[in-house]
């Protein structure tokens, strides 16, 4: 199932938008004539489905009108002060939806035993063909989906094991950049503000050490600022205790989400210094309010829609009759200069 590349090699796998492109109609429109749904004329559909056959695409059992769950965490569902990046998944998720004409349905989950049985219920339904779990704890997501019998994938999450195909932002290297740019203006006590527990948060706490390492300086001692939530006035209060504790003795504050970057800079506000003339600050999602922070906040951009989409693709591709492994997906980031960065000062 690949798109044909130079000397006749297979150069990517062919999607439904190939087929779509092919024949001038909309997604939505292929995925119907190929799931043999109404409203195609039948001279599209033949067309349709000679360029599915020309091109070798493995078309899903039915795909239009299917359901799928999706399972979330209650607090990321509800809480959008910690939880925008769900907000924004979200929407990408429903876009590709409307357009392959396939019904999501929500289950907000508190943990492993309260989500078993409305999930395996919901996945009991002939029409669902699997289940995406979205930001939820990591071996609550491993635990839930040991026993189910339909595809799922996990989103902004991982597998270690490889067991369980996922999607996520490569959050290590997106903080690996981040860490390089303070450096590359001098900067070399970089703070890296998290709150513990995820594993993508993890992920990025390893991109920071890796920056680090990679300019001969230790990670390890007391460069390490945690807080018991994402609130930015957690974050403020735990980096003007820091100052108060132990002075200025950093100049650079790179932080696990942007909540709590923006309370990065209320701290040392707080603390009688500024930013970025005596700390320079990083987060890490570009959500929409980082450009109004005071000052706005130099970010990594998250592609946060296109993980949405990519998920339900991801796990729509698992439907084609073909025996595929598990796989990750990592979505590259880049890096949004704004003002709350500047080199350090003499």
């Amino acid at each position: 199932m690949a798109v044909e590349g130079k000397r006749g090699r297979p150069s990517r796998r062919v999607r439904l938008e190939d087929i779509a492109a092919r024949c001038g109609v909309s997604v939505s429109t292929a995925s119907r004539a190929l799931a043999g749904g109404k409203g195609v004329r039948g001279e599209l559909r033949e067309r349709l489905l000679e360029a599915a056959k020309t091109l070798n695409y493995s078309i899903p059992a039915s795909v239009m009108g299917r359901k799928v769950i999706l399972a979330a965490s209650s607090a990321a569902m509800v809480d959008y002060v910690r939880s925008q990046f769900t907000f924004y998944v979200l929407e990408g998720l429903n876009e590709r939806a409307r357009a392959l004409d396939v019904e999501l349905v929500t289950l907000a989950v508190a943990g492993p035993e309260e989500a078993r049985a409305p999930i395996n219920a919901a996945l009991s339904d002939p029409a669902t063909v699997g289940c995406l779990f979205l930001t939820m704890d990591d071996e609550t997501v491993l635990s839930l989906a040991s026993g189910f019998d339909k595809p799922f994938v996990l989103v902004n999450g991982d597998d270690p094991a490889m067991r369980h195909s996922s999607v996520t932002p490569c959050n290590r290297s997106a903080a690996h950049l981040a860490t390089d740019h303070l450096l590359d203006m001098g900067h070399e006590r970089v703070l890296f503000l998290m709150r513990r527990g995820r594993r993508t948060i993890e992920r990025r706490f390893e991109g920071w050490q890796d920056a680090l390492r990679g300019r001969g300086i230790d990670p390890a001692g007391d460069l390490v600022l945690e807080v018991s939530d994402w609130l930015p006035e957690l974050a403020a209060e735990a980096v003007a205790a820091r100052i108060r504790d132990k002075g200025l003795d950093f100049t650079g504050i790179v932080a696990a989400g942007d909540s709590l970057a923006v309370g990065a800079m209320m701290g040392v506000d707080r603390a009688g210094f500024s930013v970025p003339g005596d700390v320079s600050v990083v987060g890490m999602d570009d959500l929409p309010q980082a450009a109004f922070a005071n000052p706005p906040l130099t970010t990594m951009h998250i592609p946060m829609r296109e993980i949405g989409a990519a998920a339900l693709n991801l796990l729509l591709d698992d439907l084609g009759g073909m025996d595929v492994p598990a796989r990750r997906v990592e979505f590259a980031c880049h890096i949004v200069l704004r003002q709350s960065t500047g080199p350090v000062r003499a």
